[in-house]
């Protein structure tokens, strides 16, 4: 089972973490699942960038993105090269590392 090591975040885990998840779940799912409650406003259907996150160790494990994916990124706050949209990153065997922005383009969060 792969692990995804959550570097710090102020918000959701302010000393980093690390959970682990079955290979062919999303990140937004294993984060959500350990109860690191990411953004997640379009209900994980690509239709937002609220899930965002920066994948700095393990790209390759990952689901290739997709064309909606990448259009939706383009909206993201903090755009980077290795950003994902944690709903559709798929899991892989390897473990990844991930930072989660510190911001994102929602002006209010939701309660998922």
């Amino acid at each position: 089972m792969p692990i995804i090591k959550i570097l710090p975040h102020p918000e959701y885990c302010p000393e980093g973490t690390s959970v682990s998840a079955p290979a062919g779940t999303s990140i937004c799912e294993a984060l959500l699942d350990n109860h690191i409650a990411i953004e997640h406003a379009c209900d994980m259907v690509c239709a937002c960038t609220t899930c965002h996150v920066v994948v700095r160790v393990g790209q390759r494990s990952l689901s290739e993105m997709e064309e909606g994916e990448e259009d939706m990124l383009d909206r993201a706050w903090g755009l980077e090269p290795d950003s994902r949209l944690s709903c559709q990153a798929i899991l892989g065997l390897a473990d990844v590392t991930i930072e989660i922005p510190k911001y994102s383009i929602n002006h209010a969060k939701e309660n998922h």
